[in-house]
């Protein structure tokens, strides 16, 4: 969770347990980039579709910024969800090594967009790896103070 306005916060924690079907407890600290909200962190283990689950079971309150992401396993890809009040919902399906993977489909709907002149293959492209979410999420992604970090490395 990046950010939600004080009064949220104990309907995120109750939206996650009724998903995971548990007690759930979030640690929350003051988000510095959005004075007034609150961030906190969450890992959680559950069947494959519970990120999907637990995006739905956020996305219906305008002001919170959020990330769901799934691990791939056996059986299933991994999946990344984002969200701003902004952007709405962004969905991507990941790869074993973190890769968004793009179906065809959405690649041809694309290129028939840029070529009618609707859009620029670019900003497409930018738009299926998530880049505007990115974006709008990345100040809220340091850490505040007393945070936990986790650092991830770019593999070339």
């Amino acid at each position: 969770m990046h950010s939600a306005p004080r009064a949220l916060c104990p309907h995120v924690e109750w939206a996650v347990a009724g998903v995971l079907g548990t007690r759930v407890s979030l640690d929350w600290i003051r988000q510095p980039a959005a004075p007034g909200t609150w961030r906190s962190e969450f890992s959680w283990q559950g069947q494959a579709g519970t990120a999907s689950k637990l995006a739905s079971a956020l996305r219906g309150w305008q002001m919170l910024r959020f990330e769901v992401t799934a691990e791939p396993c056996p059986t299933a890809e991994g999946e990344r969800y984002s969200c701003t009040p902004d952007l709405g919902i962004f969905h991507a399906v990941t790869g074993m090594h973190g890769d968004i993977l793009i179906p065809e489909d959405r690649l041809r709907a694309a290129l028939v967009r840029s070529r009618s002149g609707e859009t620029d293959l670019e900003a497409e492209i930018a738009k299926l790896l998530g880049k505007p979410w990115d974006d709008e999420l990345e100040p809220f992604r340091y850490a505040g103070e007393g945070a936990p970090v986790r650092w991830l490395h770019q593999v070339v």
